[in-house]
């Protein structure tokens, strides 16, 4: 599963975090063996490094030890269980120093429960793929009754799910968890060694005993589940962690003696350590939400109305989705709609409420077929077990009250409709929005109605319902998108907004350059292609994978891993036990790294070569025990010798002159357009309330990020600039290199004394991806870009632009403004 840029981002700051902390606490053990009095918060000292205008919230166990913790704001649809398997990887990698081990997996409701849980120990799912690479194969996902073993624990990565109780049920279920049961025992002294149960109590202070009644401190230890948890001091994972904020769910948390708590919230709260904050509008560029929200009001009082108008929405839908299988060879799509009514339980079929089967017998009067409809309640679970997204699947309507309102995910899930009372219907739109916002396969159609998502209502203020969505979106993470919400009573989510008529004189006389090369059979120049014009024409023989000739594998465990699997005065009760004697899988590891080659072929040879170079210092037990290390590894130096060795092919076309970077028309939305289609939401205004003046378009206000917005607004006041354009990812202007495709943010037209003499590209970036390797690329392809674009004729386009030239320009958070102010001053 190919992570999406914003995941990469969360990845790499996830990883710095982890070497600064590992850093931090080395120094701190350091001075603790000098002997020097003084006390170094290595977990506050790893974060000031990382994250200086953050305050850090320090948290630790009851007997004082430092807990690492830190959030990931993700909003829903996300990927947040996702990153959470990515981030097991590297925290066990790069802090704790163990491939296995104990984590302690904790989610607040059933629904996501049974949704991880059935994800994680599917052998076939992405996540539990994942795992298994870690792990090297050998990983074992639990339910809190499960008994194991310090074997266990030493040879396997396990993972306990729990759910975190609702507040009413926290003493009962943690009373549980601390309860002594047997299959245990194995963790703790014998019953009647009183100084071991004391030694251990010393180590551990915090372990729950058995109250002797007299006085005697050789209290024997309870030999539960909590205590073996506390013994393990796991690494945490808090799905939806703003939910364990309460002061008894934090004490139950930190009880566990952590050795690390990852938080993933949408809507994390302030004393939360947010490492990561994702937006909306990342998801958006990301490809993993469907946006707009069209807002349909129904104004008939009659529920029926609503539900066909709903109905025949869908049917619409999914003849453009099976026109778009058809014709694009694309993924099977089946939309389907969610329907909440007002009861559902078998004796609640009052008069006057909307009941399940009352929807149900609607749709089949209206030619929905029985097999084609599920309802799903407390009561009745007619989606259990049922894969949605398999292409014979035939359920096309869902029939809820509640029972959807967390948790539930599916990308087919186009149409939310409410039936619900006019009084509640804003309450339950708020609750359901976000289950119909997850793209299917997260990636775009380019069909704008596959691409977006749909609410009807009825008898309701359409403000109001407005809002509601709004609060929905707000809830999910994803406030910044609130003016994606489209009132959509005239039946059109989208409209289109022509050039202002001052700008008009640009529509096709304005080119931006693009990288052309001439196709073998036309003879045409065409705009290059990655992967059919420069990587086909790497030389991948010259390879070198020596690199795994001195490749360490199986790094030595620190005290802290020791100290996770067992107990340090038991260290004869923890047996290594031989790995599973099967085969190395070189297709599973080549279709790993098939994203970085040309052919599957190709990613089955380097798979083949890394191991055979392996297997002359290491058995197949200790290569597939670190398996995961070794494809990371084997990824790292095909990527890195792929990018210079692409770099040298996109060159050398250039010096040959088979590559050139000229004005085509043909190349992909390289002319100014003469209309953009854009949601009917908010205008981007100033602080006056003004919209801008020199935009090409009347752009929307959430088309823009804090520091977006602050660049164009500037530029709008500047008596030296002509006109600026806002260019849109994915389908606006973009320039092909020798690595991923760019597409900058805004395209700059200053006035000339008399023609035009210069176009602008601009890119902008926050300071936190300053010099890191995207920005890096970006500002040295611009550079070529620069250095190629020099005044010359533009053959093929009219010839008063003879003298056009284009300079590109990445600019950033704490410089923007000088830099504008030079492009002014270099023209004076």
């Amino acid at each position: 599963m190919q992570l999406k840029e914003f995941q990469q981002t969360t990845v790499e700051r996830l990883r710095t975090y982890l070497n600064a902390l590992t850093a931090e606490r080395h120094k701190a053990r350091q001075i603790a063996e000098l002997g020097i009095d003084l006390k170094h918060k290595w977990d506050e000292a790893a974060w000031e490094a990382v994250a200086p205008k953050e305050a850090y919230h320090s948290r630790h166990t009851p007997g004082g030890d430092p807990v690492p913790n830190v959030c990931l704001k993700i909003p829903t649809g996300g990927g947040k269980t996702l990153l959470a398997v990515e981030a097991i990887d590297l925290i066990n990698t790069h802090y704790r120093g163990v491939r296995t081990g104990f984590v302690l997996w904790i989610v607040p409701t059933t629904q996501i429960y049974n949704q991880t849980l059935t994800a994680l120990r599917d052998r076939g799912h992405p996540y539990r793929v994942r795992l298994n690479l870690a792990s090297g194969d050998r990983t074992l996902i639990l339910e809190k009754h499960a008994v194991f073993t310090p074997d266990d624990v030493q040879d396997n990565l396990v993972v306990l799910l729990l759910m975190l109780p609702s507040a009413n049920r926290q003493v009962k279920e943690t009373l549980r968890i601390f309860k002594d049961r047997g299959g245990f025992e194995s963790f703790f002294p014998r019953e009647d060694d009183y100084q071991a149960h004391a030694r251990l109590r010393q180590a551990t202070p915090n372990l729950d005993t058995f109250d002797q009644g007299n006085g005697i401190a050789a209290a024997t230890v309870k030999s539960s589940l909590g205590n073996t948890l506390r013994l393990l001091r796991p690494l945490i994972i808090m799905d939806e962690g703003h939910k364990a904020y309460g002061e008894l769910a934090q004490s139950t948390l930190l009880g566990f003696n952590p050795a690390f708590i990852l938080e993933l919230s949408a809507t994390p709260p302030a004393q939360a350590n947010k490492l990561v904050k994702i937006t909306g509008q990342d998801l958006l560029a990301g490809q993993m939400i469907k946006l707009d929200i069209n807002v349909y009001n129904q104004a008939s009082s009659d529920w029926k109305d609503t539900l066909l108008a709903s109905m025949a929405h869908r049917n619409t839908l999914e003849e453009i989705a099976a026109t778009h299988e058809q014709n694009a060879g694309a993924p099977h799509i089946r939309p389907i709609c969610l329907i909440q009514v007002e009861r559902t339980g078998a004796k609640q079929r009052d008069a006057g409420l909307i009941h399940a089967e009352d929807a149900r017998e609607f749709l089949l009067r209206n030619g929905v077929l029985p097999n084609q409809i599920a309802v799903k309640s407390s009561e009745k679970d007619e989606i259990e077990k049922i894969d949605l997204l398999d292409p014979g699947c035939p359920i096309r309507y869902i029939i809820t009250k509640q029972a959807l309102q967390e948790g539930w995910d599916c990308p087919f899930a186009y149409i939310l409709t409410v039936l619900t009372n006019p009084r509640q219907a804003s309450t339950s739109i708020t609750q359901l929005v976000g289950r119909v916002l997850r793209q299917p396969y997260a990636r775009k159609t380019g069909v704008v109605e596959l691409d977006e998502s749909y609410v009807y209502c009825f008898r309701d203020r359409t403000g109001e319902v407005i809002q509601a969505v709004r609060a929905g979106l707000d809830a999910e993470g994803l406030g910044d998108m609130a003016g994606r919400v489209v009132a959509s009573d005239s039946g059109a989510p989208r409209a289109e907004f022509a050039i202002r008529s001052q700008f008009a004189h640009l529509t096709g006389n304005v080119y931006l350059p693009c990288f052309v090369v001439r196709d073998q059979a036309t003879q045409n120049w065409r705009e290059v292609g990655f992967e059919m014009d420069i990587l086909s024409r790497i030389d991948w023989d010259v390879v070198d994978l020596s690199h795994f000739d001195t490749l360490q594998l199986n790094p030595k465990r620190t005290e802290d891993a020791r100290v996770a699997v067992g107990l340090q005065g038991l260290a004869d009760a923890l047996r290594p036990t031989a790995a599973a004697a099967m085969p190395l899988d070189l297709v599973l590891i080549a279709r790993q790294i098939s994203d970085l080659t040309p052919s599957p072929w190709q990613a089955y040879e380097f798979a083949e070569t890394a191991l055979a170079r392996l297997r002359h210092r290491y058995s197949d037990d200790d290569i597939r025990h670190d398996l995961a290390y070794v494809i990371e590894q084997l990824k790292d130096q095909l990527l890195q010798q792929r990018v210079p060795l692409a770099k040298q092919v996109f060159n050398d076309l250039i010096q040959a002159n088979e590559l050139r970077f000229i004005l085509l028309s043909s190349c992909r939305q390289t002319a100014v357009p003469d209309k953009i289609s854009a949601p009917a939401t908010p205008p981007l205004i100033d602080e006056r309330g003004q919209q801008p003046q020199l935009s090409l378009f009347d752009y929307r206000a959430d088309d823009f990020n804090e520091v977006e917005r602050d660049v164009v607004l500037y530029l709008d006041r500047q008596n030296w600039v002509l006109a600026w354009a806002r260019n849109f990812a994915k389908i606006g202007y973009s320039i092909q290199g020798w690595k991923s495709r760019v597409y900058p943010d805004f395209v700059l037209f200053p006035k000339p004394e008399s023609e035009f003499r210069s176009v602008y590209v601009l890119e902008t970036k926050g300071l936190h991806l300053k010099g890191n390797e995207d920005t890096a690329y970006k500002e040295e392809l611009f550079s070529l870009c620069n250095e190629l674009c020099k005044p010359r004729p533009w053959n093929e386009v009219s010839q008063e632009m003879a003298q056009h030239r284009v300079q590109f320009q990445v600019i950033y958070e704490d410089q923007w403004r000088q830099v504008i102010d030079q492009m002014a001053s270099g023209r004076s």
